[in-house]
């Protein structure tokens, strides 16, 4: 299966798709509820650590692979695919705001890894963008120094997104 035979599928079979990101925000608003105060102790951040890898991988795909159309595909905003592109990033902010207002997202096992792997991603996604602007000619304008000071952050933050996301 290709990714597009998977968009395809999620096409076909709308319904399931938006069930399973209206399902992550009713059940963070329901745990806001019910747990109010209590998002810190065991059994309510376990519930919420599963929701926010529920929702966290989707969106963040859905994040990278609208970056990718926008930046490198030159997709016109108006062929974007609410389902595909859209829900699984209104569904994560959603679902982070009710838990976020209830515990604190440090106490929530495993989440400094997805806030790495963010990191990761974003590095690499401006990585692979400047590169592609600067057509490897264009990089001998800049200053040395220029260019040395640029790849140093953007391996800071792949450093500082790796070692959040191996803890």
């Amino acid at each position: 299966m290709t990714l597009g035979d998977f968009f395809n599928y999620a096409e076909q079979h709308q319904g399931s798709v938006v069930a399973y990101y209206l399902f992550f925000p009713i059940v963070a608003g329901l745990a806001y509820l019910l747990g109010k105060g209590q998002g810190h102790t065991s059994p309510w951040k376990y519930v919420y650590s599963v929701l926010i890898y529920g929702v966290a991988i989707p969106g963040i795909f859905a994040i990278t692979l609208n970056v990718y159309l926008f930046l490198f595909e030159r997709q016109s905003i108006m062929q974007m695919n609410l389902i595909n592109q859209i829900l699984p990033i209104l569904s994560m902010f959603v679902t982070f705001y009710l838990i976020k207002k209830n515990v604190a997202f440090d106490l929530i096992p495993g989440f400094s890894r997805i806030s790495g792997l963010i990191m990761i991603i974003t590095g690499l996604i401006i990585l692979m963008w400047i590169l592609e602007k600067t057509h490897i000619l264009a990089i001998t304008i800049l200053p040395v120094q220029m260019v040395v000071a640029v790849l140093l952050i953007l391996v800071l933050m792949l450093t500082l997104g790796w070692r959040k996301a191996s803890k």
